[in-house]
Parts: C-alpha cells; sequence; structure tokens
C-alpha cells in the first residue's frame, strides 16, 4: 500500500497549491474539469470520414472500447461511421497505450492520459488500458454542434484523478435491481470517471447473489430475486471494460434476516424468520459465540470472494442493536468468560474472526465505520457514513478510509449540496501523509424509496457532480459552473443508457392517463419530495407498495424553481422573463385540476396545484408595487408570508419550490426596492 499511500500524498499537495478556477473552465462542458487543459486553435471536424486507430499495445478491452466509442459518436451526432475503426495510418483519432495494466485492476491502477486535439487530428495516450478509457470519455464530451457541423475544439489536456477510489454504492436488497440496472448504471459511472461499483448484495430484504453451497440463502431468502454466478460473472467482466472495480458487500452480523429464513441455526435468538418487508434496524444477528457460525462464514465468503476478483471484500457491519445478543444468555455468558465488557467489544471479537475468513481467502477487509478498532491491519478500508470525524481519526492512525457522509443519493437532495461535500474538508489538521490515507469516497443510493423504473432519476445527474468532486482538483468547486455543466452532461448520460431523463417522461404519462404528460409537467417540474427520510415517516411504506406516485417521479431538484431562483436573485435584470413565468404557474391551476381530478394517482396532488396558482399570484404583485416605487403597505406583506408558510408545507410528501424566491419578491416590495 506504500505506493499507493504516495499517490494520494502527492494528489493531496498538488491540490493544496491550486487556488483558483481557470478561465476555460466555462468554455468547455467537461465533467468531471480535468486537472490541466490549455485551449488550442482550430476545430477538428467530425463528419462520416471520421475513424479510430489504435497504437502501441492493444487487448481486447481497448478493441471493444474504441468500438464503443464510435458507436457513441454515432448516437451522439447521427453520424453513420461505416470505416469508424481501422488501423490504418491517419487516423483523425489516434488511442495509444504504452503498455498493460494491472491484470485484476486495483485501487492503485494508473488513470492519467494525454489528450491532444488538433484542427487536423487528435491523438490520446496512456499508460495503461484505463487511462486510455478515461481519456475516450472526455474526447466524447468535448463533442459539440456549432452553425458549421460537429467538432471537438483543438486543445491540450493532461489529466489525472484526484482520489484514486471514486465509488457508487447500489443497495439492490431493499428493491431488486435486474442486471439491466447495473450495466446501464456501470456505462453512466464510466462517463463520468467513477471507477467503483459497491454492490450491497445482502440485507434484511434479501440475500440477492447464489449460493451453491448454502443454496437457502437465495431459495429462501430472496423471492426469487437474485444473481447467478454466471451473471456476476458476466457483471464482473462488463464493468471491467470499462475500468470499473466491483466490490461485493454481505452486510454481517447485522441486516442478514434474509440468510435466517434458510438457516436459523445461525440467528443469535430464536425464529420464525422471513424476508423483511419494511425498512429499519431489526433485531436478528448473526450468532458471534458459535463456531458453527464461522465455519458457515468461511464457506460462504470462499465461494462469493471467488466470484469477485477485487482485492476488497465488503463484511458491512454497520447497525448492530445487540437486542438479540442481550436476551440470549448464552451469549452474555460467553461475553463473561471472554471479559468482553459490552456489545461493542463482542462485534469486535466477531470481526477479527471475520478478518482471519476474508484474508484466508485472500481479501482484504472494508466495512462500515462501525468495524473499526485499532488492532486491525492497516490495509484494510473504513468507509465512513456517521461522519467526517471518522474519517479524520482512522487516518491520523494510519488506516485508509473512504467518505460516504454526505453523499447519499436516497436522501433527494440537489446536486450542490453533494457538490460541497469534500473528502479532505475535516483535514485541516491532518498532516499531507495522514490526509493520503483518505482514498475517497463513495455515493450511496440505498434503495427503500426506489424501484428500477426511477433509480436513475436518483443517481443522475447528482453523481455526476460528485464524480467531478472525487476526480477534479480541489479548487474546482464554483456551483454556478457546475450546473451549467452539468445540464449538458445530464442530456449526454441519456445517450450513455440512464434513464433519467427518459422514465421520467414515461410515468408522468402513467399519471395523466389519457391526457396530456406535458400539462402536468407544468406541476411536476416545480416540486421535489421531501427530503432526508421524511417520507419513510410519511405513511407505511414496504418492499411490496406501489411506487407509482407524483412524488415517485418527481426529481431530487426542480431545475425549473431553481433556474427561477436565479432569476429573481437577479432581478430586474430579467423583471419581463419572470412575469411571464409567473403567469403561466397562476394560469396552470385551470388546466391542471381536470388532470389531477381524473386520476386516482394524482388527485393527492390538487392543493399542489392550488398553491402553484396562488404562489405565482402573490410573486406578480410584488412586480407591481416595485414598478410603481412604493413599498408595498405591511399588512399586506405580512398577508402574503402567511400564504407562503402554509404552501411551504408538504402536500403528498413533495414540496413546492418555487415558495422561496417568491418569498424574496415579498421581501422587496415591502422594502420598496430590490
Amino acid at each position: 500500500m506504500e505506493g499507493l499511500r504516495k499517490l494520494c500524498l502527492v494528489g493531496f499537495i498538488v491540490a493544496m497549491m491550486l487556488s483558483h478556477r481557470p478561465a476555460w473552465a466555462e468554455t468547455y462542458n467537461l465533467m468531471p474539469q480535468p486537472a490541466k487543459l490549455e485551449p488550442g486553435s482550430g476545430r477538428l471536424v467530425i463528419d462520416g470520414r471520421f475513424r479510430v486507430a489504435l497504437e502501441g499495445f492493444r487487448e481486447p478491452r481497448l478493441e471493444a472500447a474504441a468500438a464503443r466509442l464510435v458507436h457513441r459518436l454515432s448516437l451522439q451526432t447521427g453520424i453513420p461511421f461505416p470505416n469508424g475503426l481501422e488501423n490504418t495510418p491517419g487516423a483523425p483519432l489516434v488511442l495509444h497505450c504504452d503498455h498493460a495494466g494491472e491484470e485484476i485492476q486495483s485501487v492503485r491502477e494508473e488513470e492519467s492520459y494525454q489528450l491532444d486535439v488538433t484542427a487536423q487530428d487528435a491523438s490520446l495516450t496512456a499508460t495503461t488500458p484505463v487511462g486510455v478509457l478515461r481519456g475516450m470519455e472526455t474526447f466524447l464530451q468535448l463533442v459539440r454542434l456549432d452553425a458549421q457541423g460537429f467538432s471537438v475544439p483543438a486543445v491540450h489536456i493532461a489529466d489525472h484523478p484526484r482520489f484514486p477510489w471514486r465509488g457508487l454504492m447500489i443497495d439492490v436488497c431493499r428493491h431488486w435491481m435486474p442486471m439491466g440496472v447495473l450495466q446501464r448504471n456501470i456505462d453512466a459511472m464510466a462517463a463520468v470517471k467513477l471507477n467503483v461499483l459497491h454492490l450491497h448484495i445482502s440485507d434484511d430484504q434479501g440475500f440477492r447473489i447464489e449460493s451453491k453451497k448454502f443454496p437457502k440463502l437465495q431459495e429462501l431468502g430472496s423471492d426469487g430475486h437474485y444473481y447467478t454466478q454466471a451473471q456476476i460473472t458476466e457483471l464482473v467482466a462488463y464493468a471491467r471494460d470499462r475500468g470499473i472495480r466491483v466490490v461485493p458487500e454481505m452486510d454481517m452480523p447485522g441486516h442478514s434476516t434474509s440468510w435466517f429464513v434458510g438457516y436459523p441455526e445461525l440467528a443469535s435468538g430464536r425464529g420464525p424468520f422471513q424476508i423483511e418487508r419494511k425498512w429499519g434496524i431489526f433485531n436478528p444477528t448473526l450468532n458471534p459465540m458459535r463456531e458453527e457460525t464461522y465455519t458457515f462464514l468461511d464457506g460462504l465468503i470462499g465461494e462469493i470472494a471467488g466470484l469477485f476478483p477485487d482485492e476488497y471484500f465488503h463484511v458491512g457491519g454497520d447497525e448492530v442493536n445487540g437486542v438479540q445478543w442481550d436476551a440470549n444468555s448464552q451469549i452474555s455468558a460467553f461475553k463473561q468468560a471472554q471479559s468482553i465488557k459490552d456489545n461493542a467489544g463482542l462485534q469486535t471479537y466477531f470481526n477479527r474472526r471475520l478478518l482471519a475468513i476474508v484474508q484466508r481467502h485472500g481479501k482484504k477487509m472494508i466495512g462500515w465505520d462501525e468495524i473499526f478498532h485499532p488492532g486491525l491491519p492497516k490495509d484494510i478500508v473504513v468507509q465512513s457514513w456517521r461522519g467526517p470525524e471518522s474519517l479524520v481519526q482512522t487516518a491520523q492512525l494510519g488506516y485508509m478510509s473512504i467518505l460516504s457522509h454526505g453523499y447519499y443519493l436516497d436522501l433527494a437532495l440537489a446536486p450542490a449540496n453533494y457538490y460541497q461535500v469534500d473528502p479532505l474538508a475535516g483535514a485541516t489538521n491532518l498532516t499531507p501523509d495522514q490526509a493520503s490515507h483518505i482514498l475517497g469516497g463513495e455515493a450511496c443510493m440505498w434503495s427503500e424509496l426506489v424501484t428500477p423504473e426511477n433509480i436513475d432519476s436518483r443517481i443522475w445527474p447528482s453523481a455526476a457532480a460528485i464524480a467531478e468532486r472525487f476526480w477534479s482538483p480541489q479548487e474546482v468547486k464554483d456551483v454556478d459552473s457546475m450546473y451549467r455543466r452539468l445540464e449538458v452532461v445530464s442530456r449526454e448520460l441519456d445517450w450513455v443508457g440512464a434513464t433519467h431523463i427518459s422514465n421520467y417522461t414515461r410515468m408522468l404519462a402513467r399519471l395523466a392517463g389519457m391526457q396530456s404528460p406535458e400539462t402536468l409537467k407544468t406541476l411536476a417540474d416545480v416540486v421535489e419530495p421531501i427530503k432526508d427520510y421524511d417520507r419513510e415517516d410519511a405513511r407505511d411504506y414496504t418492499s411490496l407498495t406501489p411506487y407509482n406516485r407524483l412524488v415517485d417521479a418527481a426529481r431530487p431538484e426542480s431545475e425549473s424553481a431553481r433556474i427561477f431562483a436565479v432569476r429573481v436573485d437577479h432581478l430586474p435584470t430579467d423583471q419581463d422573463g419572470i412575469r411571464k413565468q409567473l403567469i403561466i404557474w397562476r394560469d396552470s391551476r385551470e388546466i391542471l385540476l381536470p388532470i389531477l381530478q381524473q386520476s386516482a394517482l394524482l388527485q393527492e396532488n390538487i392543493p399542489l396545484a392550488e398553491d402553484l396558482s396562488a404562489v405565482a399570484k402573490t410573486g406578480l404583485e410584488p412586480l407591481d408595487y416595485l414598478d410603481s416605487g412604493h413599498p408595498a403597505p405591511p399588512a399586506w406583506a405580512e398577508e402574503q408570508r402567511v400564504l407562503l408558510d402554509l404552501a411551504a408545507k408538504p402536500h403528498a410528501e413533495l414540496l413546492l419550490m418555487i415558495v422561496a424566491p417568491v418569498r424574496k419578491l415579498v421581501e422587496a416590495a415591502q422594502r420598496g426596492s430590490w
């Protein structure tokens, strides 16, 4: 791990030396922004004569990647490239790889590349195939359409990642996610240079992988929804072709109810057990005192670890409530005999036994921050979900760590919220050597409230903003620039296969029934789901609940409301545009109500349509006061505040997002000036 630490240390020092955002950042729609870019002169034309050639080291992965580049380019431009991939000299784009990368991609894999584009040709050079893969995505993002046609601007890019661990965790347990969901998200991950798919494959709601040694795990604990071993092999190969590692997680000793449906003898308490349909922390827990538990884990981990070539095996370890342990007199006696003071000590005992098993099968252990204990070997990785404090503490003690706190996509926050979280934000008291132990981070997509239909809308485009935080230099943090580029990249992710845009339209069409979904968009585009875990408290959700309401289709951030808020902040620059938008919202009630009334799925949203119209009307009145040059009466302002306070409350688990900017208009009217 010494080489990895040096790599992180160099990245940390470089990040600390940089202090400003380059001017070119507003010219190119690149996400993540590269470490270095020098604009050139001219443009490389993309037309039917475009070809790609490979030079230097070659392997099937590179040949497949070059073919995908040509295919993607054809999709994005609509131009056929019949001779797009060939080996003849003089191709407009030459991909050069120095030598083979690691046989099994690891956290130490070299990912840097250099891209040079002139008006005549382009060359992409990298040390390893993974570096070539990263550079290809940058080339595709540079393609633009203008009055002269498609082209790539002349540039020189020398790029490398800030952090070596840039992940996305997908929970396939609470709601089952078929292979197609994982594959399309792998493609989207590759497009923004994420490099780790953390697959959460066992939890209380399901055991999602085939075990041939212990078949009752999936036969009784999955409702028939699990990946066969052949599918896992296919998925790992699919990810490797795109430069992405796959790290499996089997959560233990807690979050393991689904295990006990088929093997109740593993539990610390008595059954019967059944697959959980609800969400939360449950009592069933592996019995840490029985030798049979470790014999079982040895066989299971040996089998499953063999399917995943990655050097790390994630053991979970979070949210053990200890209820079954406290209620079991034999476990209490065991703790006393072993001089174990409490349940935290008992879990440490379990983790040490588990570590030996993981190591015996050639893996290094990674787990949530509850697993950490100073006696563990320094090659483990601690995944911090409870806060950056644990990240800093482990780094101070010389342990590797990654950050997930602040990157929980299931909280349905705006991309800006995630973008402003930095793995090194709490590292001010760390030495550069200690900071180098922070490997990066992972965005987490827990699946309590998502299905295969809408999971992409929670992951993207927010995960692209997180990907930039993990890849780009530390000073790249301008939110306005991020949103400008994110809008473009979000559309490009649709070409890759992500469904965050296309399924939004499909879900609205189902909600509208025989009516026009475009009309429904007027309301859907200005609402957001309630935040954090408030939805779980709003109604009795289970894994069998239909997730087909407007709150399930609505995006985590209303782009329309965000843009409107920006326009209000720049008043009076665009006062006419603000007025026109408010008139559309004010008059929307008459066309929305018939649609909402005729759909059983939409009737609960009638108060939102009423509020949208009323709030928009409230927003128009301040403009008249501002035009008159006279401040609004205090009584009027107080009346509007009451209305806005009521409209700010959630309805049907949705928030009306134009309330805050309209409130600013009311406050300006009371002052008599902006």
